[in-house]
């Protein structure tokens, strides 16, 4: 059975910090390229970042640059997004996304609000 669970989301102010985990089962995580996305309300799913099977390339959305950061743990099978100084048009839903071979797994996605 395939699961991605995030978690690490919440409640934040202005210039603040969190970092989401998602961590995978059900599947051979190595093989796959992971990337971050986020739905705000009223608007529609966009990519944050992806990162490859092995971790080598990371490429981020323009208005992600500079601010978060995505990596992964294979041991683990574990991927994350450090997110720095975040701005209230940083709030959304953030879902994990797991892709290899035509083959597409989402998780369940985590809350993340920025405000004070």
């Amino acid at each position: 059975q395939v699961q991605l669970v995030e978690s690490g989301g919440g409640l934040v102010q202005p210039g603040g910090s969190l970092r989401l985990s998602c961590t995978a089962s059900g599947f051979t995580f190595s093989r796959y390229a992971m990337s971050w996305y986020r739905q705000a309300p009223g608007k529609e799913r966009e990519l944050v970042a992806t990162i490859t099977s092995a971790g080598g390339s990371t490429n981020y959305a323009d208005s992600m640059k500079g601010r978060f950061t995505i990596s992964r743990d294979n041991v683990k099978n574990t991927v994350y997004l450090q997110m720095n100084s975040l701005k209230p048009e940083d709030t959304a839903v953030y879902y994990c996304n797991a892709f290899f071979a035509l083959r597409n797994y989402w998780g369940q996605g985590t809350q993340v609000t920025v405000s004070s």
